[in-house]
């Protein structure tokens, strides 16, 4: 069941504006399922709101006791209000006001701040992203912070195709394209591909990149053990190159910030398996020859 609701004239701020920009892009879409997905997304937009004013209360020293006096309503009133029950814009808006903040303010806030990203693409996100390989790739650049302006650019992509390319990717329910024209991933960048579709994708297109590299070039740098472990040695070392690809992210989000344009794509793989060590112990006994 879909409710609309009647906001007041006072204090629509960007919130209404919000609602219309939700109902336009829906109604244009001319999807019912489209128009509930993004109606589930304004859900949690007000929730975020709402979050975010809780937050600059506490840090402001309203307790609930000060707002219940101020606004004329017992504790427990406040407490069902900022627990989303009963909560009106009017009502919002007047205890945003308490901290010198108006609607506007607490949209902005909630629009910049993700929500709970999933650890987990569906399969079906996963095939669709294995079908077109720039499709998949420029989501993996917006997963790791690259404006997909700056890809465009990159890569000389025309407008219409990149246009197209994030239509597809909201689509899919993989990012959010917010008003303020930026892109946020509906993922959690430390995900796991475990289905076979990208693994597959990667097995097509990427693996030759990595393992065609001239290692004995100065350029490429890369480290290399071969290591005897037990089955929990195995699962630590999973977990360490956990921590080494976040390292990583957080490197490339520093360097973002400082380095401007000289920036260059870079390539990083980490891979551990079991090792067929036939043709080692065939070698292995070739050296009878030698003495």
């Amino acid at each position: 069941m879909l409710h609309f609701v009647h906001w007041p004239a006072s204090g629509l701020g960007a919130a209404y504006a919000y609602v219309r920009f939700v109902l336009s892009r829906a109604l244009s879409n001319g999807s019912l399922r489209y128009l509930m997905r993004i109606m589930t997304r304004y859900d949690s937009s007000a929730s975020a709101m709402l979050s975010a004013l809780r937050i600059h209360l506490r840090k402001d020293g309203w307790t609930m006791l000060r707002l219940s006096n101020q606004l004329g309503v017992g504790e427990a009133t406040v407490k069902r209000w900022l627990a989303g029950k009963g909560l009106t814009i009017d009502r919002l808006e007047a205890m945003a006001q308490l901290c010198g903040l108006g609607l506007g303010d607490l949209a902005r806030e909630a629009e910049e701040t993700p929500g709970d990203l999933a650890h987990e693409m569906t399969l079906a996100q996963e095939k669709a992203l294995s079908s077109n390989i720039f499709l998949s790739f420029l989501f993996m650049t917006i997963l790791n912070g690259v404006p997909p302006t700056e890809t465009a650019a990159d890569f000389a992509v025309p407008a219409r195709t990149m246009e197209a390319a994030l239509a597809r990717l909201e689509r899919l329910a993989l990012i959010d394209r917010l008003r303020s024209g930026k892109v946020r991933p509906l993922i959690d960048r430390t995900m796991v591909f475990r289905k076979l579709p990208l693994r597959s994708l990667f097995e097509q297109h990427m693996k030759h990149v990595f393992f065609e590299l001239d290692y004995s070039a100065p350029e490429t740098l890369y480290t290399s053990e071969v290591i005897k472990l037990s089955g929990k040695g195995v699962a630590q070392l999973g977990e360490a190159m956990e921590r080494f690809r976040a390292e990583v992210q957080a490197l490339a989000d520093r360097d973002a910030e400082g380095a401007g344009a000289d920036r260059r794509w870079v390539g990083v793989l980490s891979v551990m398996r079991e090792l067929d060590m036939t043709p080692l112990r065939e070698a292995g006994g070739d050296l009878a020859v030698w003495q």
